[in-house]
């Protein structure tokens, strides 16, 4: 077997002498022809030499494109770029020796032009055929049966061109526009598919918008260049290798151009990454829909149901199951896929050795379409797995499958661990409010329960150069309703939230696994506070019943400018401290609380707010709870008495002001046994 280096070694030296051999062929028939001789080598030869060029480039591209592992979009259409800017700048040369030399005799003789031909046709056909190899590799990014049967047609077609192309058999010519246009159609189906751009980022968007660019210049300079020479040798009656012959070079300068084109197209409408919204809001939908599936089942299956079903929908499963070991027991519940299949697969994995698929720290990638692809009776190709773990115990695994090869790309493969993980939690809930509603160990197996949920909220808060942050947080009972979370978006600006979920206890803490899945969701879209608060009010519309609510106060801190713009959805006003004059206020921008008023009219009554900060100023956001707790005598802690606190400190680190809040407060109240859940989060910038 030669290795992948042997290949493309052998391609390119191969490559090299067809193009030779192609180019001496043209001369010769042309010297011949102009001294009226008779020409030694006939044109079919050079016409065979010719498809035996591109078909190593072909082999080449393939090769050095197709099979290399871990390119992202960008790296693709650089590599599209890197191609066309060393083939440009050939071409440039010789056009730069060409004007140096001006009307000289060489310049002047037909047989340098057609050379400067057959150069220009050998880079123009290394363009496109790089081309062609990229955008294989965007086309089939998320595959389909459908998909993948059609690109090889597409592409076998094109293969078989080559061999069309030196036939010697005249009736061929009758199909030659059928050929082509076949081709062309074909190739305009498959132009369609721009999945790819939804996964770029803003920036990574604006990068391929000039890459193509560039791609579509260097595609029109070569098309004009040689139509311009090959116009010349027609009108001067001529012979020579007329590329407009050769079906597979006009089909692949259509294909190329039109998703070229396509592309540039799609990247300018998608730059608001609205395909990437929609997907993340999916994803948060199905998050909600399994942590709802806890409070409206009445089984455990019914959640497994729900959790398979999800999992399947959000990346594009053929099928899928789940499987329980208890008491020595596997218990498996299956989607679109028989327990005798299931057996089969992971009886033939047992045979090859391959280990540990469905566990927590193996390899889950290893030879899995290999020893796929030698299971009888299964049309899987591709699978998947992801550990249900509760308490870093693993209680069961997920497993996903798809009837294509290399079906899971890596976003897949995080999006299955983060269901997975949700799916732990969510079980394991479920698994305690049935056995709290039916013994005496209520509180204790609530206890479980709160640290399930005290994990969703952050061990640590960002911190950088610029500031640092203190966070506490204590439930009334063993589950809460309060959130905070911090996020670093890829323009470089910080994402603070901190919100308050109605009522207290089990019903609390689930609507508050449900925020933090939005948060993460759409925190990585870099939205501005009202465009934020309008889309988690969108989410959580769905599945909050009318009877809750959440209150929220968003953030987003531009370290650069030393800005914070925010809007609050019925939180508690932002307490704040001005270093400059040492005072202290509070901020209290109108605004609802999310799922309250669930039609387009919400953010109308929100408002965003907008300050710049100094070293020493001083954020403290904090949850009724703090506000609102009571002494002995009936009166409230209050804003006063929080101010007041946060004054006596603001010397101190974020720390130490936590620290010193909570004494007052407890020292306030005469006890930590308050009422209500309570949090405080205190940022200080440097």
């Amino acid at each position: 077997m030669f290795s992948y280096k042997a290949i493309t070694r052998l391609s390119v030296f191969f490559g090299i002498v067809t193009w030779c051999t192609t180019a001496f062929i043209d001369l010769s028939i042309l010297f011949s022809y102009t001294n009226g001789l008779k020409p030694e080598y006939s044109r079919e030869l050079s016409l065979v030499s010719f498809n035996l060029f591109l078909f190593s480039l072909y082999i080449f591209y393939k090769y050095r494109i197709d099979k290399a592992e871990n390119i992202n979009f960008i790296d693709l259409l650089w590599r599209v770029f890197v191609t066309g800017l060393v083939t440009t700048v050939i071409s440039l040369i010789f056009r730069l020796l060409i004007f140096i030399l001006g009307d000289s005799t060489l310049t002047q003789s037909v047989l340098f032009q057609d050379f400067i031909y057959s150069v220009n046709i050998g880079l123009l056909s290394a363009v496109l055929v790089a081309c062609f190899s990229v955008f294989r590799r965007l086309i089939l990014y998320q595959k389909s049966k459908v998909l993948i049967t059609v690109w090889r047609v597409f592409q076998y077609s094109l293969l078989l061109s080559l061999l069309y192309n030196v036939l010697p058999f005249t009736f061929l010519d009758d199909f030659f526009n059928i050929y082509l246009i076949f081709l062309i159609v074909v190739g305009l189906f498959l132009s369609g598919n721009m999945k790819w751009v939804a996964y770029l980022n803003f920036r990574q968007k604006w990068k391929g918008i000039l890459l193509v660019t560039l791609a579509l210049f260097y595609l029109g300079y070569f098309f004009w260049t040689v139509t311009k020479q090959a116009l010349d040798f027609t009108e001067a009656e001529l012979p020579f290798t007329d590329f407009q012959d050769n079906i597979f070079l006009l089909a692949l300068i259509a294909f190329v151009g039109i998703y070229t084109l396509f592309s540039l197209l799609v990247l300018l409408f998608n730059l608001p990454t609205s395909s990437v919204f929609e997907q993340k809001l999916e994803e948060v939908g199905n998050f909600q829909r399994l942590s709802q599936s806890i409070q409206t089942e009445q089984s455990e299956e019914r959640v497994y149901d729900i959790l398979l079903e999800s999992s399947v929908s959000t990346v594009f499963a053929d099928a899928a199951w789940l499987e329980f070991e208890h008491d020595g027991q596997t218990t498996y519940y299956c989607h679109k896929i028989d327990e005798s299949e299931v057996l089969n697969i992971k009886d033939k994995f047992e045979e090859n050795k391959v280990k540990g698929i469905m566990h927590q720290d193996a390899d889950r990638t290893r030879n899995l379409d290999k020893v796929l692809r030698s299971v009888k009776g299964t049309r899987f190709r591709s699978l998947i797995a992801a550990p249900i773990v509760v308490k870093n115990q693993q209680i069961g695994s997920l497993a996903l499958l798809k009837e294509v090869s290399d079906g899971f790309n890596r976003e897949m493969q995080k999006i299955i661990a983060t269901f997975a993980n949700q799916a732990g939690i969510s079980i394991e809930n479920f698994r305690l409010l049935n056995e709290a509603l039916q013994n005496e160990r209520y509180k204790e197996e609530l206890k479980i329960a709160s640290q399930v949920q005290s994990s969703l909220l952050p061990d640590t808060m960002l911190s950088n150069k610029h500031f640092n942050i203190s966070a506490y947080s204590k439930s009334a009972a063993e589950v809460g309703g309060d959130y905070y979370d911090t996020f670093l978006t890829s323009s470089g600006k910080v994402a603070l939230i901190i919100g308050d979920v109605s009522g207290k206890g089990t019903s609390a803490a689930f609507h508050m696994s449900q925020m933090k899945g939005i948060f993460q969701s759409l925190s990585q879209l870099d939205l501005g506070p009202i465009a934020f608060l309008e889309k988690a009010n969108i989410a959580l519309s769905q599945c909050l019943d009318k009877a809750s609510f959440i209150t929220a106060t968003y953030f987003v801190i531009d370290l650069q400018v030393q800005r914070v713009n925010f809007a609050r959805a019925g939180h508690c006003p932002t307490l704040y401290y001005h270093s400059k004059n040492k005072t202290t206020e509070y901020f209290s921008n109108r605004g609802m609380g999310l799922g309250m008023l669930r039609n387009n009219d919400f953010t109308n009554y929100l408002e965003i707010n907008e300050f710049k900060y100094r070293p020493g100023d001083i954020i403290v956001l904090y949850t009724d709870g703090i506000t609102e707790a009571q002494n002995s005598r009936g009166e409230e802690y209050g804003y006063d008495r929080l101010s007041i606190s946060l004054e006596e400190v603001t010397d101190k680190g974020p720390d130490d002001i936590t620290s010193h809040i909570l004494e007052s407060f407890y020292e306030f109240t005469g006890s930590e046994a308050i009422d209500d859940d309570y949090t405080i989060v205190v940022v200080k910038f440097k």
